[in-house]
């Protein structure tokens, strides 16, 4: 049990840190792919479209346990955490504004602007969990993967789509 913490606080904060990304991801939910979206040019090595559902899910489940990993740092680690957080906080506002930008907008250029300011700031959160927490950053890191792939994707798309 955390110092000073109740144990039902602990676990409640596991549940609030995990529905955070999601809320996030929810922000760009109306912006779906749509008929605009298939009628892109792709990579023969796009995924499927039921692929991406199942990867965002686990990797925004994974950013919350992350991001709680650190938040229970917080009495050890008060200015680190905080400041680790507050990054995780806005990598996850860079990441719920791809969605509008490449969906809601149809700009896969900005969309390749916007996702690679993102790999950027994953990357400083990681570093800012792993000074705070190993196996908070390590969490991070098929999110870093996936979002590395994703780079790839919408800058292929775009380049097929100019």
């Amino acid at each position: 049990m955390e110092t000073g913490r109740s144990s039902q606080l602990v676990w409640a904060m596991l549940v609030v840190w995990i529905i955070i990304p999601f809320v996030a991801a929810a922000a760009g939910a109306r912006f779906v792919p749509g008929d605009w979206y298939r009628t892109l040019q792709k990579p023969a090595w796009n995924p499927p479209s039921w692929l991406f559902g199942p990867v965002w899910t686990a990797l925004y489940a994974m950013m919350g346990v992350a991001a709680w990993f650190v938040w229970k740092r917080l009495p050890e680690d008060p200015r680190g955490a905080k400041l680790a957080l507050a990054f995780f906080l806005g990598q996850l506002a860079v990441n719920a504004a791809w969605t509008p930008v490449f969906f809601g907008m149809r700009n896969p250029g900005l969309g390749v602007v916007v996702i690679a300011i993102l790999w950027i700031a994953i990357g400083i959160t990681a570093f800012s969990f792993y000074r705070v927490s190993p196996i908070a950053a390590g969490l991070l890191l098929p999110y870093w993967a996936w979002v590395s792939f994703a780079t790839v994707l919408n800058w292929t798309i775009w380049r097929l789509n100019r």
